[in-house]
């Protein structure tokens, strides 16, 4: 297995896995770990990045170009081991591109490149999606970091909530179990003229909580001890907030262009919602940026 790509700035120290080019670790000065560890009687992951598609289909069939394609949750990207195009101290820039096996399940020639760039205590994460084709490339992208929740020993799950920049009213709509789609007819309240959402893993047994349509663009992740984190996810219009349904020992801040199939959907890749479409010889990027403290 190769070694972890490592970068870092003098308050904050990152390690990338070329497999997804996924993040793996994120520490402060002091070492002290804010990512999730992988441990799979809760959540096999860490960091995965989501492409060309965010959570699931319908049946894990889409149809695109009159054909049926299946492609697992979350897309591919995740599976494939990337190439390493450029590495500093402090930035390091992944890349996958489009082959046959890629094409069985995502007909379109695209580049794919992340790059990671440690700033203080700060940690950028950038999507660029290029399209080396020649027709139109529907596409979604996300991210989905998962952090220790507690982060300090002493502290419970119970001892952090979910802050939002500004007070928001908002519900989100229930996750189909076992299919993992988006049902919009059923909606539940989860901010009301308020910011904070307190953690407790109830919040959870029905899967994710999905907002569109915030006002905020930063959300953070606190515990009553002080520590904790700070996204700003300016680029996305959706952000998903997520944690094991067993009692996970973590929460992930999932920032999305685009989400798995609603109820209310055709199987038609290209009209799922918040999906983008690049025409071909373009790019477009998306970033976002996690805090440390």
């Amino acid at each position: 297995m190769k070694e972890r790509i490592v970068i870092q700035s003098a308050r904050c120290r990152a390690e990338i896995a070329w497999l997804g080019a996924q993040l793996e670790s994120l520490k402060n000065a002091e070492g002290l770990e804010y990512l999730w560890q992988r441990d799979p009687q809760w959540w096999g992951g860490c960091a995965p990045v989501l492409f060309p598609m965010v959570g699931a289909l319908r049946k894990g069939r889409t149809v695109i170009g009159g054909r049926i394609y299946e492609m697992p949750q979350h897309g591919l990207a995740r599976r494939r081991e990337f190439s390493l195009l450029s590495h500093t101290e402090s930035e390091a820039v992944f890349s996958l591109r489009a082959d046959e096996l890629t094409k069985k399940q995502y007909p379109f020639d695209f580049e794919l490149q992340i790059a990671y760039r440690a700033e203080g205590a700060s940690l950028a994460t950038v999507y660029r999606v290029m399209n080396r084709g020649e027709v139109p490339m529907p596409y979604a992208v996300g991210g989905h970091p998962a952090f220790n929740v507690p982060l300090c020993e002493g502290e419970r799950f119970e001892d952090y909530t979910v802050e939002f920049e500004k007070e928001e009213t908002a519900s989100c709509p229930a996750i189909v179990m076992g299919e993992g789609l988006i049902d919009p007819s059923r909606m539940t309240p989860r901010l009301t003229g308020t910011s904070v959402i307190p953690l407790t893993h109830s919040l959870f047994y029905g899967d994710a909580l999905v907002f569109e349509g915030l006002r905020s663009k930063k959300v953070t992740l606190r515990g009553k001890a002080g520590r904790g984190l700070t996204m700003d996810f300016s680029s996305f219009p959706m952000l998903g907030v997520w944690s094991a349904v067993n009692d996970g020992p973590f929460v992930a801040l999932e920032p999305w262009c685009g989400c798995a199939t609603r109820t209310d959907e055709n199987d038609e890749f290209a009209e799922k919602r918040w999906m983008r479409t690049l025409p071909p010889g373009q790019s477009e990027e998306f970033c976002y940026t996690v805090t440390i403290f």
